[in-house]
């Protein structure tokens, strides 16, 4: 049973991509408060591939909320009612160019649940063929990185990989193979 009372909702902003509310409550022990929570559109794909050879592939990019370059996995966002896997096809595709004959999902997660309620899948792509990208225009700067998969596992061991599906999925992949 929810704990939590709440007496009143405010829509402080809104987007195509998130939805900020302003909540006046009634905490757990009694006391009255706000909370703010931010409602995603989409939820968050993540792609780890990994070839049979145990490369992976890393997408680099300028994050403007970091103010600072940060190496990923393959992710994007898939809207609320489309099935994760779909999104994670399409999102690795237009990155990257790989096509996986096989798929799993390593992890399903919640990136910030203090404050969101966004959700997150993460898939491990296997059997990839190369083919053409298809990138979106807020990502032409965009590089993309093949690598031996153990560089990728000791960049987030070193703190030089700091986005959270990415430090999950590469850590999840590398628990899940031994690699």
């Amino acid at each position: 049973m929810n704990p939590w009372k709440t007496l009143s909702a405010t829509e402080k902003y809104d987007n195509r991509w998130i939805n900020v509310t302003e909540y006046q409550v009634i905490n757990p022990g009694g006391g009255q408060g706000i909370y703010g929570k931010i409602h995603f559109k989409n939820k968050a794909i993540g792609i780890v591939p990994l070839d049979a050879e145990g490369n992976t592939w890393l997408v680099g990019q300028w994050r403007y909320t970091l103010n600072e370059w940060s190496w990923e996995i393959p992710e994007g966002g898939g809207p609320l009612n489309e099935d994760p896997l779909e999104a994670a096809k399409r999102e690795l595709q237009e990155e990257t160019g790989l096509v996986a004959t096989t798929w799993t999902m390593i992890q399903r997660t919640h990136l910030s649940n203090s404050v969101s309620d966004e959700e997150g899948f993460l898939f491990l792509a296997e059997g990839l063929t190369q083919e053409k990208n298809n990138l979106e225009e807020t990502e032409a700067d965009l590089k993309v990185w093949k690598l031996p998969f153990r560089e990728a596992y000791q960049m987030v061991l070193d703190g030089k990989i700091t986005d959270s599906l990415s430090v999950l999925g590469i850590l999840k992949t590398f628990q899940l193979r031994k690699l």
